[in-house]
């Protein structure tokens, strides 16, 4: 389907990191109705609250961005709340989207959704093929449950519903909490701080050894509007870089963006988590869609944003 500027876009978390890129990318692009709530606004895991917003807006296409997220920290600490809470909310949003007839849904999951040891590049095809990686466990069967219900409504009520799966994102409007982050971020507000308390070493969690892929959120956000308008299939679609990064070369990088002098130090007590996360976006590279930003540009525009948002700690 064609996005016209005057479509009535509902996006579910137009605050956090992947929702406001979203936004964004639609401004830019001259949409005039854009449908968005703040957690002050709407309690998400209301279902009577999440059915007036539908039946007052009667958004013709939705974006779920809203979600309970973190890294390993908080996923192990917040079992309940990664599965309970994010089961809660899709369902809603997901229920209500069917309810009150719109015309497409995107709802975004993640790349722990697939097996700890699948083959590499991550294939769509390898989900639910063996177990998961257990430090995500809780966020990645709520996104499983997620995909597989949008799959559900495809095929018995015809509803276009599609599922993308983008790998580790990182951008403006991130949470840089050290508790409930996931790595970049984290890693941004580890070698600031000790660069501004002229701590001589800074530790790591892990080896430094497991790879990842990261995925800048404005170039997510440019590939969810395209899928919007090229994609129709039950089939979960890769977004990724095509690039991956050792946590080690990933920690080196960002300790030179924010101009850390001290050493690093890993702590091989803590986990390192999945050993290798890597996309395969064939498919969507397929159809014409590619990234445009670089890890470094990319690193370098999340840092900013960081001492934007934290003046105090600047």
């Amino acid at each position: 389907m064609k996005l016209a500027r005057d479509t009535r876009i509902y996006i579910a978390g137009h605050r956090g990191l992947v929702g406001s890129s979203i936004w964004r990318a639609l401004t830019a692009r001259g949409h005039t109705h854009l449908i968005g709530r703040s957690h002050a606004e709407l309690d998400l895991m209301d279902p009577a609250g999440v059915r007036e917003l539908y039946r007052a807006e009667r958004p013709e296409v939705v974006v779920i961005a809203a979600a309970k997220v973190g890294g390993i920290y908080a996923n192990s600490t917040q079992p309940v709340e990664f599965l309970y809470n994010n089961l809660v909310i899709q369902n809603n949003l997901i229920q209500s989207a069917y309810e009150f007839g719109v015309r497409k849904l995107l709802f975004l999951g993640s790349s722990c959704i697939y097996p700890k040891h699948a083959p590499q590049p991550l294939r769509e095809d390898c989900l639910l093929t063996a177990p998961l990686e257990p430090t995500n466990e809780w966020y990645a069967i709520a996104k499983i449950a997620g995909l597989k219900l949008c799959q559900a409504y495809r095929r018995q009520h015809g509803r276009d519903f599609i599922s993308v799966m983008p790998s580790n994102l990182y951008g403006p409007n991130d949470n840089f909490d050290l508790n409930g982050s996931h790595v970049l971020p984290a890693l941004i507000r580890k070698f600031h701080e000790a660069r501004k308390t002229g701590a001589p070493t800074i530790s790591c969690w892990g080896t430094g050894a497991p790879l990842r892929e990261f995925l800048y959120s404005d170039d997510l956000a440019d590939a969810c509007l395209f899928l919007l308008e090229n994609y129709s299939e039950e089939q979960i679609i890769n977004v990724g870089s095509g690039q991956e990064v050792s946590i080690r070369e990933l920690s080196e990088l960002v300790r030179q963006v924010v101009g850390y002098p001290g050493s690093i130090v890993w702590d091989t007590a803590k986990p390192d988590g999945t050993p290798r996360k890597f996309m395969d976006s064939t498919r969507i590279f397929a159809l014409g869609w590619r990234p445009s930003t670089t890890l470094e540009t990319g690193i370098r525009l999340a840092y900013q944003d960081f001492l934007n948002r934290y003046p105090e700690a600047a």
